[in-house]
């Protein structure tokens, strides 16, 4: 549903050259919620506002439902009248809201039906329609300010449907809420998407809305995808660290000549005690250092750090047991503790695996 292919985009400031965007490849499937995760400055806010020719990118191509933006004229709101068209079939949700002050909740949501040019009638009964779907039928006559911020988002989501969009963009629309307000908007989106079939691209910095919402996610860094996939594809892909800081796990070793390994549990596995059964077939003494338990889309997921007696060369067999129970098994180098996400730590916390530590 949504595909770029090589896009880059680099803004001009200050006499020199800021590339936001450096060649990043991102596809999204139809009805799917797509997360677009990484720190401030990993350039996701450009990569959404060049999805829908808010921005036109420096170069590259943006595919939507298989009509390519970047092929037609204009942007913004200079944009031409073709992609005026694809636009209107594309939802965007804002972070700061975007309402209207001036406007009651009705009206914010019947202008883009408004600049559309439906009848006056038309325009009420789509923005009543609308209102009951995102639980605000009531607040249709009320003006933002008189909204919490969650209504507020709510009104927002309820414009951006307006126009019977395909797609969904949302700009970090929920990092103004606190928590039990954002866990109620990703509930309505994650509604929004079953039940109307949008494909939703969703642009954050917090972890809890990838585990709660997403099917998909991508982790960007300086203007580039490091990694994307299915969240399964993620946990069951060695040393990926958009898996490790989804499910975190710290531990150090209890002394020397003891390994420790990082397993991850998800599917049919996160609900079998395939620990105690490894203890119990090879007569060994386990130690669990830490581990971390949460659904995602329904599923039970999780990651435990656990410690076997002895070198790696001695845990070999034990460890291939693990891997023939459908279970990602990462060795822990003798040196590591744990890394936030997004954070460099010291070598001697760095909580790197081999392979990672390898790739320096």
């Amino acid at each position: 549903m949504i595909t770029t292919q090589d896009l880059t985009k680099v803004y001009r400031s200050g006499g020199r050259d800021l590339t936001a965007l450096d060649g990043v490849d991102l596809h999204v499937r139809e009805g799917e919620v797509f997360g677009v995760i990484g720190q401030s400055g990993a350039g996701k806010s450009s990569l959404i506002r060049c999805v829908n020719m808010l921005e036109r990118p420096t170069s590259g191509t943006v595919l939507v439902d298989g009509q390519d933006l970047t092929a037609l004229q204009g942007r913004g709101s200079r944009a031409g009248r073709e992609l005026r068209a694809a636009r209107s079939r594309i939802g965007m949700v804002f972070q700061h809201f975007n309402l209207l002050s001036s406007r009651t909740v009705r009206d914010n949501v019947e202008l883009p039906l408004e600049i559309l040019g439906h009848s006056r009638r038309a325009r009420a009964t789509k923005a009543g329609e609308l209102l009951e779907r995102v639980g605000l039928g009531d607040k249709a006559n009320a003006y933002p300010a008189q909204l919490s911020g969650g209504q507020k988002q709510r009104v927002g989501i309820a414009r951006a449907l307006a126009g019977e969009p395909k797609v969904l963009l949302s700009d970090e629309a929920t990092s103004a809420l606190d928590p039990e307000t954002t866990r109620s908007v990703l509930e309505l989106l994650r509604s929004l998407n079953r039940e109307l079939g949008l494909t939703v691209l969703l642009i954050t910095h917090e972890m809890d809305v990838v585990k709660t919402v997403c099917d998909s996610a991508a982790l960007m860094e300086k203007g580039r995808i490091t990694e994307s996939g299915t969240l399964d594809e993620l946990l069951a892909t060695p040393h990926s660290a958009l898996a490790a800081a989804l499910f975190p796990v710290s531990g150090e070793r209890s002394g020397p000549a003891r390994t420790v390994i990082d397993v991850t549990f998800h599917g049919d596995s996160a609900s079998r005690p395939v620990i105690s059964q490894l203890s119990r077939t090879y007569n060994i003494d386990i130690s669990i250092l830490g581990a971390a338990m949460d659904t995602v889309a329904g599923r039970q997921v999780g990651r435990m750090r656990i410690e076997l007696p002895g070198r790696y060369e001695e845990n070999v067999v034990p460890i291939g047991f693990l891997r023939e129970q459908g279970l990602q098994v990462e060795t822990v180098r003798p040196e590591a503790g744990d890394a936030s996400f997004g954070k460099s730590a010291p070598p001697a916390t760095s909580g790197k695996t081999e392979k990672q530590e390898a790739g320096r």
